[in-house]
């Protein structure tokens, strides 16, 4: 069967599907368990919950499902920003405050590893069955504990180079991302102009170069896309833009909208929202930002520096403001529930697998 491999059977599910894990809310306990009952990898985006949201959100998941799901974690990043830069940055972005009455102007704090060892914690603490990172991985230390825990850990790479690091430090499975995905890019090892590599040409080079399971990411939306990546060497797909649609996503309804109403030409690799490369509609604000992207502090700080605009806009239903990330694959996406989508995805594959049997089959 196409569905059984060594994936499936270590995150022990049915299919080898997985939500990825989108941080700011969009993957709600909601997602995430409807994912898990449909018999994919639910996973909890929890980049940016603090150690008491986290656990919130992993009990309540708990309570919706008793099938295996994970939490994604974000690889901390220490910025070193000069108040300067701070200044100009907020200077830019006063219009947008300014239009959207937004009066308090956010304080920047350093970013510790505090928050992220008290998310693994956590994690153990509650026996979660996978942690999956980006952004980077996870120190030796941070791997023993959950080894010993036989949590399996899932690491993000752009490069073959990346796949393979993530290898060689104890990671379970790696999830290469293709340069069709949507949101933050989770190159670590390189400039992420030179990690656009289209998945269709990702996989298969990663696939001869390491030994652990390869997950798909990058523009997968339908049974076509699941199947050609398993036919490339994957034994798994994570997929991100096809969910946020779902009826089970936080997104709001706005964002949803311009996902459903958008093509593949009206998305761009931007740093203006967060200061971190990241994949979504071009809009006003990415517009009026770019030419000032190079000097832009970079993630987290601009991230912070964003938060309120961002929230406010989707508030106000501001689409033009709002950070709608979203995948090259966007003509695909559905308006439909989570067990649907996989529905969905399973028969198709069944039926061209059957299909091409029966041309094998003369």
């Amino acid at each position: 069967m196409w569905h059984e491999n060594k994936v499936t059977q270590n995150l022990n599910i049915k299919y080898p599907i997985i939500q990825a894990g989108m941080a700011g809310g969009i993957t709600t306990p909601e997602l995430v368990a409807a994912v898990s009952n449909a018999g994919g990898l639910g996973t909890l985006g929890a980049g940016y919950m603090t150690p008491d949201q986290l656990r919130s959100s992993i009990l309540k998941v708990k309570q919706l499902t008793n099938k295996p799901f994970g939490v994604n974690l974000f690889i901390p990043e220490i910025q070193d920003v000069s108040e300067e830069e701070i200044e100009k940055a907020n200077e830019w972005l006063r219009p947008f405050r300014e239009q959207l009455n937004i009066s308090e102007i956010p304080k920047v704090k350093k970013t510790t590893e505090s928050i992220f060892e008290k998310q693994i914690e956590i994690i153990m603490e509650e026996q979660v069955p996978v942690c999956s990172f980006t952004f980077g991985i996870p120190s030796k230390e941070t791997v023993q504990q959950l080894k010993k825990r036989k949590i399996v850990m899932i690491g993000t790479a752009t490069t073959v180079k990346e796949a393979i690091a993530n290898e060689e430090n104890g990671m379970d499975m790696v999830v290469v991302q293709g340069s069709e995905a949507g949101g933050h890019r989770g190159t670590f090892m390189s400039s992420f102009e030179d990690a656009m590599i289209g998945t269709m040409a990702l996989v298969p080079q990663t696939v001869d170069h390491v030994e652990i399971p390869v997950i798909a990411a990058g523009g997968i939306m339908d049974g076509r896309g699941v199947l050609a990546a398993l036919v490339l060497g994957a034994q798994a797909v994570q997929m991100g833009t096809a969910f946020v649609t779902s009826l089970e996503s936080g997104v709001t309804k706005s964002h949803k909208e311009a996902i459903l109403n958008s093509n593949e030409e009206q998305t761009v690799v931007t740093s203006t929202f967060s200061g971190k490369p990241a994949r979504g509609i071009r809009n006003e604000f990415i517009l009026k930002m770019m030419k000032h992207e190079k000097e832009l502090p970079k993630y987290p700080i601009q991230n912070t520096l964003t938060t309120s605009i961002r929230r406010e806009a989707a508030k106000q239903k501001r689409t033009e403001w709002m950070s709608l990330w979203c995948g090259q694959n966007s003509r695909s996406s559905q308006y439909q529930t989570a067990s649907e989508t996989i529905s969905d995805i399973r028969s198709q594959v069944d039926e061209m697998v059957k299909n091409k049997k029966a041309k094998w089959l003369g």
